[in-house]
């Protein structure tokens, strides 16, 4: 969008904030440089330059605007919407691939050479991995300077800096703060009590964001021990690169609460990304919605309730595991199998605040599984085993970078695995959009109900006019039947 210049200036003039993160402006008069909906006076158009992103514009010499912080302005909807090399290497830097594997490591996950990597990202983004990557370790940093009282030095590298001096200096070209400044400004506001070995912070989105079906499914579906929801926010654990943690999650007006408690603050950085591809938080639900309402049969559905999103998983091959043990069975029981198989193969940990045990067993954990003590039917325990075998050998990979045509096909080979199955985690672990279930009950029953094709391959064509949020079709749809996964819980 950065190239539309009118289009820019319209939505800055106008101080939009749904165009937050699709670009950022640089004030040539003052070098720094702002979200749309800074709210300070608008420069004069003359005075403005677009640019696709906030490393685009510290490479270029800007400095990031004080007043609206444009550096935590949510993500470009773009990266979870595509399914190219781009998306899938901007997904990554954001879960800090870069800063643990460097950009050879990027470049081998996506299966290109890292100058090509380069180029791709150079053209689409006006700046490269490293640069990326220095923006978003320069954010963490901020975080933990402003919201944690870790010494310095611990927090450049925990934000993952390789040195102090590097970490000084980028903070200061930055934000035109040293870190010793930053973290004086921040004590001067008025801060919530603070809990020892606790960073909280505010994850933001696009509005609107409607919580009832994004956090009543995860409510609904949670397996004990893992997750929990307590108090008005929705918990869980979170097994992390450098160790494991976990995070309470809490719908609030403009802004997701989250508090997260790291035996390690370099997983920092995952840790957020996870839970913002958890919640789709970098959705642009205006684009969506407006799609969707184009549809008469939907269009009352959305007006309903604007703004659901889709939720989604923090590990790919744990959402996989529990999608076996939920064919064809209930919630209640898809919960109670999850929660054994935690129980028996799961790593015990400690949670002050409340009840949560363990960790997801990893592929590897579940490797070793003696199928017959799984209460599941034979051609379940196939199904299971087989799936845990390829995750573990690497043979399967689905995490939220795979790309989604691939693995669809790599599981429709395995025993047991149909269509809902592969959607299902394609919709949740994948990030699929366009996934879309029409042999799912909720949804046939929402076809009956709505007078939409009773076949799937009807439905599926007839659903053609949806695409590509097909996967937020589901959402609304599942919303005809009065089940547990589209309401808050009390």
């Amino acid at each position: 969008m950065h190239t539309d210049t009118e289009a820019c200036v319209r939505a800055v003039q106008s101080k939009d904030a749904r165009f937050d993160g699709w670009f950022f402006t640089a004030v040539l008069t003052t070098r720094i440089y702002c979200r749309p909906s800074c709210p300070v006076v608008p420069p004069k158009a003359r005075n403005m330059s677009f640019y696709p992103s906030a490393a685009a514009c510290q490479q270029a010499g800007f400095r990031a605007c004080k007043r609206c912080r444009p550096d935590t302005s949510p993500g470009s909807p773009e990266w979870n919407a595509r399914a190219d090399s781009v998306a899938r290497a901007m997904r990554l830097i954001q879960d800090g691939v870069v800063d643990r594997e460097g950009v050879t490591g990027l470049a081998t996950r996506l299966g290109y050479s890292a100058r090509q990597i380069e180029r791709q990202l150079l053209a689409e983004l006006g700046a490269g991995p490293l640069a990326l990557a220095r923006a978003q370790r320069a954010q963490t940093a901020r975080l933990l300077i402003e919201t944690t009282a870790l010494p310095l030095a611990e927090v450049a590298f925990a934000a993952g800096f390789s040195s102090v001096r590097t970490f000084n200096e980028t903070v200061r070209e930055v934000f035109a703060l040293t870190p010793g400044e930053l973290r004086t400004r921040a004590a001067r506001a008025p801060l919530a009590p603070a809990t020892p070995g606790v960073i909280a912070l505010r994850l933001p989105y696009r509005t609107p964001l409607n919580p009832s079906n994004l956090f009543g499914h995860l409510a609904a579906t949670a397996v004990p021990g893992v997750e929990e929801w307590r108090d008005g926010a929705y918990r869980r654990t979170l097994t992390l690169p450098y160790g494991h943690g976990t995070v309470a999650l809490t719908p609030r007006p403009g802004h997701i609460a989250a508090r997260l408690s790291l035996t390690d603050p370099r997983d920092l950085t995952q840790a957020i990304s996870r839970c913002r591809w958890l919640l789709d938080l970098d959705a642009d639900p205006v684009a969506v919605d407006d799609r969707l309402r184009t549809d008469p049969l939907l269009a009352g559905l959305v007006d309903a309730g604007p703004g659901r999103r889709v939720p989604r998983t923090v590990d790919g091959a744990e959402f996989a595991v529990r999608a076996v043990l939920g064919q064809q069975v209930s919630t209640a029981a898809a919960r109670t199998h999850a929660a054994r198989l935690v129980t028996a193969h799961g790593v015990e940990i400690d949670d002050p605040e409340g009840g949560l045990t363990h960790l997801f067993p990893t592929p590897g954990a579940l490797a070793g599984l003696d199928p017959e003590k799984l209460a599941l039917p034979r051609t379940r325990r196939t199904t299971l085993t087989t799936l845990v075998a390829a995750l573990a050998d690497g043979t399967l990979r689905l995490d939220h970078d795979t790309d989604w045509a691939r693995a669809r096909a790599e599981l429709s080979e395995l025993p047991g695995f149909g269509p809902w199955t592969v959607e299902t985690i394609a919709m949740r672990a994948l990030g699929d959009p366009d996934a879309f279930l029409p042999t799912d009950l909720g949804i046939r029953r929402a076809a009956e109900h709505l007078g939409l094709p009773a076949t799937p391959a009807a439905f599926t064509a007839r659903a053609a006019d949806w695409r590509p949020w097909r996967a937020y079709a589901v959402q609304y749809l599942w919303t005809v039947d009065d089940h547990p996964i589209n309401h808050l819980p009390a």
